[in-house]
């Protein structure tokens, strides 16, 4: 079987714990609980018939005091960039975050969640944003980690486009901004 690892990429509670345990376990929690350093979760998947391991690294958020250190990037063959639609500086964050990746692994394929999607209507951020990312080759994916709204696929498309090689690159279909 394929192990693939995943890192969580963004700043300081834009849902990355949430989103992984929507996606292991089906559940969430109102209750917030900050990560310390890296919690590991695994889930075995198939995907287009192939079979594989995915180890979830939910890494603790960067933010000014601390930054995400390029040890826990090595590795990785794919990240989620989580972005909290609710605040406007997080993107900037998710931003400097795949500089860092690049600069750490090189290209491999990545997918920006514009997450808290349940709240859309007290987002900070302007969707124009993301379409102008997705024009710019990034994928871009609408998620609630409180409802399960985008989760299944963003782990999926992410999944999908690791097990074929694929760099980051632009994608159109259900559910993408």
């Amino acid at each position: 079987m394929i192990q693939k690892k995943i890192c969580m990429l963004g700043g300081f509670a834009v849902g990355k714990t949430s989103l992984v345990a929507q996606y292991v376990t089906s559940m969430f929690s109102e209750k917030y609980l900050t990560t310390v350093g890296v919690k590991i979760d695994k889930k075995q998947v198939t995907v287009d018939g192939q079979d594989a391991q995915l180890m979830l690294w939910d890494i603790y958020g960067h933010d000014d005091y601390q930054a995400v250190p390029v040890s826990h990037l090595r590795g990785m063959s794919g990240y989620l960039l989580v972005v909290d639609g609710t605040r406007r500086a997080t993107l900037e964050t998710a931003r400097l975050m795949q500089q860092k990746a690049v600069e750490a692994v090189g290209s491999v394929p990545f997918i920006l969640l514009l997450n808290k999607y349940d709240l859309a209507d007290e987002w900070e951020i302007d969707e124009q944003m993301f379409f102008k990312m997705a024009e710019q080759g990034w994928r871009v994916i609408r998620t609630s980690a409180k409802t399960g709204e985008g989760v299944e696929q963003a782990f999926e498309t992410l999944t999908r486009a690791m097990l074929a090689g694929a760099s980051a690159g632009p994608l159109i279909g259900q559910g993408l901004v």
